[in-house]
């Protein structure tokens, strides 16, 4: 191993059961799994950031249950019972995570969403509402939860939107703080002496008889007798044919807003646009379907046409009536696909990925990543 010293090699690397890439919520949530099964197994993360680098530390702070116009979107292209079944996985995801991590130590509230609509989409508007009773029959044995979708137009004016006409309330979603969310799944894993190796970019997986060769950016040669790969939006790039591909999203933070208005969780635009309020400040984000095919990278970054049109919504939308500054901006990488359907498979005795979130990282990723974890077969 190439700059590696004896003590590295014995404290850190040997005798690898398995080896987790990636420590964003599914690789986390496998790990943990994993060790409450089997406590004895040496299990290690290799992290190629600072922090979980894709999209669990990256995104909006929604717990992502789906509005009322991006489930209708989703059904033109799936049948009704994929559609269904994924929203279940989001429900059943949100519940395992609370009970591992708890409400209150990553700032879960399941306040409820809006979904915005203006004058230019009543069309989209009069099909959502033509649909709202039948979704409700629908979700009501899946999450016990009466009438999750309503009309709430009443609530627009202590808002003080700019040019909006309607409003969905949904009772389902949540925010959420997913810093405190990883701090959270980070300590349960040192705790469990899962070791995390961050800054240790992989490059190449080798099957090597009964063991899995990895290769590190370093050239470092690590030895595991399982793999799991839970890179989401990155997965291609050790495994090109895979049916995943990145797609970003970018996100602003204003500055504190004095008497902000504004509480809860919005959604625009088939799920495309999303916006909530966090400590005296709105963070808005989304906006990819502007330039979906610009938007298909693995780079972080930032597009001028996106970002003028978020700047523009929220200072005409969000806040037309108030002066607001932005603070900054930052970027994250999702994993998607045709299907919106995680892709977790087997690719031999010993390797897996759990990956393709779909943007649904936070409902889902719990449960992916111990559908990964099971995979592995210990």
């Amino acid at each position: 191993m190439q700059n590696l010293s004896y003590w590295e090699r014995e404290t850190f690397l040997k005798d690898i059961d398995v080896l987790i890439i990636g420590s964003g919520i599914v690789g986390l949530s496998a790990a943990l799994h994993l060790k409450e099964k089997s406590p004895s197994l040496n299990i290690v993360i290799a992290e190629r950031g600072t922090f979980p680098s894709g999209a669990s530390t990256k995104n909006a702070g929604f717990s992502c249950f789906g509005s009322v116009s991006e489930l209708l979107d989703d059904l033109e292209e799936q049948s009704e019972d994929f559609v269904l079944g994924i929203l279940e996985k989001r429900w059943l995801g949100l519940q395992r995570l609370q009970e591992r991590v708890g409400r209150q130590n990553m700032h879960y509230f399941q306040h409820g969403n809006y979904e915005v609509f203006k004058a230019s989409d009543q069309i989209l508007f009069e099909t959502c509402r033509s649909n709202i009773e039948q979704l409700n029959q629908k979700l009501r044995p899946i999450i016990g939860i009466n009438d999750t979708f309503s009309i709430n137009n009443s609530a627009m004016e202590r808002f003080g939107f700019g040019g909006v006409e309607h409003l969905i309330w949904n009772k389902a979603e949540g925010q959420i703080h997913t810093g405190k969310m990883m701090q959270s799944l980070l300590k349960l894993a040192q705790e469990q002496n899962i070791k995390i190796l961050n800054g240790l970019a992989i490059k190449d997986v080798q099957e090597n008889g009964a063991t899995v060769e990895v290769i590190t950016n370093q050239d470092w040669s690590l030895q595991a007798k399982k793999v799991l790969v839970a890179t989401n939006g990155f997965a291609n790039k050790l495994f090109p044919e895979l049916a995943v591909r990145p797609a970003r999203n970018q996100v602003l933070i204003t500055k504190p807003i004095a008497g902000l208005p504004i509480q809860g969780c919005f959604h625009y635009h088939k799920g495309y646009v999303y916006f909530r309020n966090i400590d005296n400040r709105i963070l808005l984000g989304g906006a990819r379907h502007l330039d979906l095919e610009g938007e298909t990278t693995d780079e972080f970054g930032f597009s001028t046409t996106i970002q003028n049109y978020l700047t523009e919504f929220l200072n005409t939308t969000i806040l037309p009536h108030q002066k607001v500054e932005i603070d900054y901006w930052w970027s994250g990488i999702m994993g998607i696909g045709t299907a919106k359907k995680p892709l977790v498979q087997k690719l031999s005795d010993h390797v897996a990925i759990a990956v393709r979130m779909g943007g649904m990282g936070i409902a889902i990723g719990s449960l992916i990543g111990e559908e990964g974890a099971a995979l592995l077969g210990l």
